[in-house]
């Protein structure tokens, strides 16, 4: 007879299975961080761009004719940035991991010369 699952465990199942928990977090990190840049690039932004915004008479840059999509593409470039600079810093140690890992002596070789070490050194004796 096959074994009922319920509700309760396809949900953990599904939980455990795979990185979904890790998944959550990145979404949950990248919102924050998506937090942040938006406001710092309004903050920067409107405080360079102060002179215009006065003549234009608008308190804040979302306020121009087109200013939200402005501060979202700004926004999008700043955050394509951070991330390209973290893949690249992940890509470079994983690579300085893998100079120091062909780097080291492969067990297998080194167990197979011993082996032909030992083997020559006994037929020497026995002869």
């Amino acid at each position: 007879m096959a074994k009922r699952t319920t509700f309760l465990s396809d949900f953990k199942a599904f939980i455990n299975k795979g990185n979904v928990v890790d998944l959550a977090v990145a979404v949950i990190i990248a919102g924050a961080f998506g937090k942040v840049v938006n406001t710092t690039v309004k903050l920067i932004m409107s405080n360079a761009l102060e002179p215009a915004l006065e003549k234009a008479n608008v308190q804040s840059l979302e306020q121009l004719p087109g200013g939200e999509i402005i501060v979202a593409t700004i926004n999008f470039i700043v955050i394509a940035f951070a991330c390209f600079i973290v893949v690249r810093v992940v890509e470079k140690m994983k690579r300085q991991e893998e100079v120091v890992e062909s780097s080291k002596p492969d067990p297998q070789s080194q167990l197979a010369s011993a082996i032909t070490r030992l083997t020559e050194v006994m037929e020497e004796r026995s002869s």
